[in-house]
């Protein structure tokens, strides 16, 4: 028995000697030693690998579908509403009219513009991992058996040591950022208080395998500026913070995150609010304008999009709230583009839980990211907020090669407003009447 225990207290001190010298050391100073570009080369060559096998298969007959298409539904979108009804009917009013918006809804059901943001991005073929929106088939034997080694391989050894890096990095902001508020404000404190969370969320990167590419870096933002990127997860904080510092906001939470809250906000001046502060517009607006106003505090990082729990799944961005645009500044806008060949970085929170969200994220091969920093804009002469958060997010979409829409992300849990539903019971009743209904 206790040749066992020698046995694991070796193990345990040789793992935790090598997380430390070869993992954390290098990433809390930002340096890399070359292993993550080795893990992704292999990984490519893998996957490269078993593309190849299942194309190979569906030439001998198998059936692999591998084409990345969403669509469900054959639309003829040439028609407007006046013209189909025309075709269906001869009279002013006939009950066929019905099948033509029965049509129309299931339609809008099964594939809107809006829900088909709120599920996974398809793949062009499969990545190894259990997720995947086509049904393949058994290929081959050496397929299965590499299948079930990534299993192992991310289950019984990545698993364990990207939970163990995230609990020293968690632990490490939370003690940092502490012991660097018991100091007065000074610019030792500043600095200090930068290089506390820049440590954190490297270490946090490496927990999710994370390799990220920043372009165009003389446009990172600069204090005193207003941060705005699309919302895709949790993590693009994360993913943001690895490479500079800024200041959150956010809504007041309890248990670990409000320990975490607390500890960030007296180190750095985050913007935190309480439940009831979320709801006024002006105070809100007031206490992130005193911000923007003092050149000497970190830029804040916004995500106009978002509504509360919302994240879109990184192939569109939706429509901009006004607000983060009538704070008045400069606006750094970031462009993030994730490659869910190597993981699914987009948090269904229909779905899934935020630890069973973690869970799939360390579980996965490594998260792959392209940010650009984009050139800062200012709203224009004559220019009102909504104009200038349309440009601004035309400006995302098209530098991280995103679709441009102008839906509310909020239609996934609002009703829809009603004088959407009046606008579409007026058409219909100038067919039926002819001239104006109002």
């Amino acid at each position: 028995m206790e040749e066992w225990e020698n046995v694991a207290g070796k193990l345990f001190s040789t793992w935790f000697t090598v997380v430390i010298l070869v993992i954390l050391l290098p990433s809390m100073l930002g340096v890399s030693l070359g292993i993550t570009e080795l893990y992704m080369k292999i990984l490519v060559w893998i996957l490269e690998w078993a593309t190849l096998r299942m194309q190979r298969g569906a030439k001998e007959g198998k059936k692999v579908d591998c084409t990345a298409s969403n669509g469900i539904i054959q639309r003829d979108e040439s028609s407007s509403m006046v013209e189909e009804i025309t075709e269906l009917r001869k009279r002013d009013f006939e009950l066929t009219d019905i099948f033509y918006f029965s049509k129309k809804g299931f339609e809008a059901i099964v594939e809107d513009e809006v829900t088909q943001r709120f599920t996974s991005e398809e793949l062009v073929s499969w990545n190894l991992l259990t997720r995947t929106n086509n049904n393949f088939q058994y290929i081959s034997l050496r397929l299965t058996i590499l299948w079930g080694l990534g299993v192992f391989i991310r289950y019984c050894i990545l698993l364990p040591l990207r939970i163990t890096l995230a609990v020293i990095g968690i632990s490490w902001l939370v003690i940092g950022t502490t012991l660097v508020g018991m100091m007065p404000n000074s610019r030792i404190k500043s600095w200090l208080s930068d290089l506390a969370h820049l440590m954190c969320y490297r270490i946090c990167a490496r927990a999710l395998s994370a390799t990220i590419y920043f372009h165009n870096k003389e446009n990172r933002p600069k204090k005193g500026g207003i941060c705005v990127a699309n919302h895709t997860s949790p993590i693009d904080i994360v993913i943001l913070a690895v490479d500079g510092c800024y200041a959150m906001v956010g809504q007041v939470h309890g248990g670990l995150m409000g320990v975490i809250q607390r500890a960030m906000v007296k180190a750095c001046p985050h913007v935190w609010f309480e439940r009831s502060e979320m709801k006024d517009r002006h105070l809100v607006t007031k206490r992130l304008r005193d911000h923007v106003a003092d050149k000497t505090k970190l830029p804040i990082l916004i995500f106009p999009e978002v509504w509360p729990g919302t994240c879109i799944n990184n192939t569109s961005v939706m429509m901009f709230k006004k607000g983060s645009f009538e704070i008045g500044g400069t606006i750094y806008p970031v462009s993030l583009k994730y490659d869910p060949q190597f993981g699914d970085a987009f948090w269904n929170s229909s779905k899934y839980s935020m630890v069973n969200y973690l869970l799939r994220m360390m579980t996965s091969w490594a998260i792959v990211c392209s940010v650009w920093y984009l050139p800062p804009m200012t709203r224009k002469e004559g220019e009102d907020a909504v104009q200038f958060a349309n440009r601004v997010k035309a400006a995302i979409a098209r530098q991280g090669g995103l679709e441009d829409l102008s839906w509310d992300g909020g239609l996934k849990r609002a009703k829809v407003k009603e004088t959407f539903r009046e606008e579409q019971q007026r058409n219909y009743s100038r067919i039926i009447v002819g001239g104006d209904c109002k």
